[in-house]
């Protein structure tokens, strides 16, 4: 006679099989688009996996890359929706990579990429039917970036009055489409032209602002500090949201396991840094740091001076900063000085001194390679393109 099953046992069996997704890149200067694409792909299924392109890789294939391998990965690791990440990928994406860790397909923006022999990178995918797109994120890109630091005269970044990056740029007007999106392309203000201190540069894309895109970064709700939460308070520009604000962060956690950011509104950030500063705007900004696993919330257009009914409001429990300087408000106060008041300020060192100043400098530096780098990918694209047309 034949036994009958154990009760305990059948759900475990009906339990439906997890989807894995596999997304590869460079990820290099990861952005909000970067990010934006990594929550499509994650809602295609239920563990992403996400492999990067090593140093070696990029290299041979596009260009240097801005940041190194290890910035990239621990960049897209601090990704909420990323699961898992894969250290150094092909540039071509093989079958065997999907089975070797076990994903179902691969998923891809729908800007599809090329080989630089003019090939499809996911030829191989798509034919073995496991390939899967979701839409681009419109209006940014690492490209786009490059192009906006790029536009930093070194008369106005670096204080030289000899070198002038853009000296023959044209300047144009701002059009608004029938969309409301928003394009503008002009040469950097002098001081004198522009008395406001506002950054001409933020307004180099194509970003249509929407609350809805706000909610899918935030997960559709934010959940509120649950009672024994001990709830951190960070404020600053977090400007091309890169690997040090990661590290920063990951040190406040050895205060509170709810952090907050404050985000300074884009004329707020001028004051203090100057120059053409910030280069993301505030809402571009807030998507970056939502973007990250250990960001719980974020204050958007927070108060340079942190005062008692911030504090308050929000049931701080310390207010964090790092080693950068801390600029006096208007008035010569310290805009921490409530917090040092009440004993919750601290400040800390995150032992990545990366900052958004550096990241420029880099594309400075390099500006000549990066422009090759674009214009290679842009030949390689347009041979692909015609390869599959013909």
């Amino acid at each position: 006679m034949a036994s009958k099953s154990d009760p305990s046992k059948e759900p475990e069996a009906k339990k439906r099989k997890q989807v894995r997704v596999w997304v590869d890149g460079c990820f290099d200067m990861v952005h909000f688009g970067h990010a934006n694409a990594l929550r499509q792909a994650k809602a295609l299924g239920d563990v992403l996996i996400v492999g990067v392109h090593s140093d070696k890789e990029v290299t041979r294939h596009k260009g240097i890359p801005v940041m190194s391998e290890k910035e990239r990965y621990k960049m897209v690791r601090s990704i909420k929706w990323v699961d898992e990440v894969v250290e150094d990928v092909p540039y071509v994406t093989p079958v065997s990579i999907l089975d070797e860790h076990n994903c179902d397909f691969c998923a891809h923006g729908d800007d599809i990429t090329f080989a630089p022999d003019g090939s499809h990178s996911y030829q191989a995918i798509v034919d073995a039917g496991r390939f899967k797109t979701f839409k681009r994120t419109q209006g940014v890109s690492t490209t786009d970036l490059v192009g906006r630091m790029l536009l930093m005269t070194k008369e106005h970044f670096l204080d030289s009055e000899k070198e002038d990056i853009v000296a023959q740029s044209p300047v144009k007007k701002f059009a608004v489409n029938e969309m409301g999106a928003i394009t503008i392309t002009f040469l950097p203000l002098s001081t004198s032209q522009n008395p406001l201190g506002t950054n001409p540069y933020n307004g180099l894309f194509k970003f249509l602002r929407t609350s809805q895109r706000i909610i899918d970064f935030s997960g559709g709700t934010v959940k509120e500090p649950k009672s024994g939460d001990k709830v951190v308070y960070v404020a600053g520009d977090f400007d091309l949201f890169h690997v040090g604000h990661v590290a920063f962060l990951e040190k406040c956690l050895q205060f509170g396991n709810y952090i907050i950011i404050g985000l300074h509104e884009d004329r707020v950030v001028n004051s203090y840094k100057g120059r053409n500063f910030p280069i993301m705007n505030l809402h571009e900004r807030v998507l970056g740091a939502l973007a990250c696993r250990y960001v719980s919330d974020v204050v958007i257009g927070a108060p340079y001076q942190i005062e008692e009914d911030l504090l308050d409001f929000f049931k701080v429990d310390f207010v964090v900063h790092g080693r950068t300087p801390i600029k006096p408000c208007h008035d010569g106060s310290d805009p921490y000085q409530v917090a040092r008041d009440r004993g919750i300020f601290r400040q800390i060192d995150s032992n990545n001194p990366l900052t958004t100043n550096d990241i420029v400098h880099r594309i400075i530096r390099n500006r000549m390679k990066f422009e090759e780098r674009n214009e290679r990918k842009e030949s390689v694209d347009k041979r692909g393109q015609e390869s599959c047309e013909s």
